[in-house]
């Protein structure tokens, strides 16, 4: 992406029309469809950091209010207003799920996800986690989808604790290692790469 224009919008502005915009519940980001403004120099590290102008954004307030504006279109993301749309940056997944929580034991079992900015989603159908593995180093780098195109990378520690609680099953014809979370088997590595 470019460098953001003399005429596209400030973060002062975009969050002041997201304050407006998320006054009764979350900003429907899905249905605006403003002009583009340009590029914004803002990115979201791959730690969760929210950068602006090279320099971390510290309010969590100020960063939970722009990530209700965050929408995913293709590969790009952009901060969405009702009047305004400008693209940033994403180092790797815009959230990082930071904690989950466990509600019965396999397959009735349910996680649900904690981020950084305090999103939930609980695994399922609608919010799949799905395993990226390095092909250099086979190191895995697990997502959940938290909404409309927009994943968290789960964080170390969790991950660990998911395997904790995994377990291995079918899954088209191959026995894979992996999680159960509202009745669906999310496979995380087959059975036979274990050591």
């Amino acid at each position: 992406m470019s460098n953001q224009k003399p005429d596209s919008p400030s973060a002062d502005t975009l969050a002041s029309a997201a304050k407006q915009a998320g006054k009764k519940g979350p900003p429907p980001v899905h249905l605006w469809n403003p002009p583009f403004c340009g590029d914004l120099d803002m990115r979201i590290a791959r730690d969760g950091t929210w950068w602006y102008l090279g320099t971390p954004m510290g309010r969590k307030e100020l960063v939970k209010l722009f990530s209700s504006i965050l929408r995913k279109d293709g590969d790009d993301y952009f901060l969405v207003t009702p009047v305004e749309k400008v693209g940033i940056t994403v180092d790797d997944a815009p959230f990082v799920a930071v904690d989950f929580e466990v509600s019965g034991e396999g397959r009735d079992q349910t996680l649900t996800f904690t981020t950084h900015v305090d999103d939930t989603a609980t695994a399922g159908p609608d919010h799949p986690i799905r395993v990226v593995r390095d092909p250099e180093t086979g190191e895995p780098s697990p997502y959940i989808l938290i909404r409309a195109n927009l994943e968290a990378l789960i964080d170390r520690k969790s991950f660990y604790r998911l395997v904790d609680i995994g377990s291995h099953e079918d899954h088209d014809g191959e026995c894979w290692f992996g999680l159960w979370s509202s009745g669906t088997f999310f496979p995380i590595i087959p059975s036979a790469e274990l050591p």
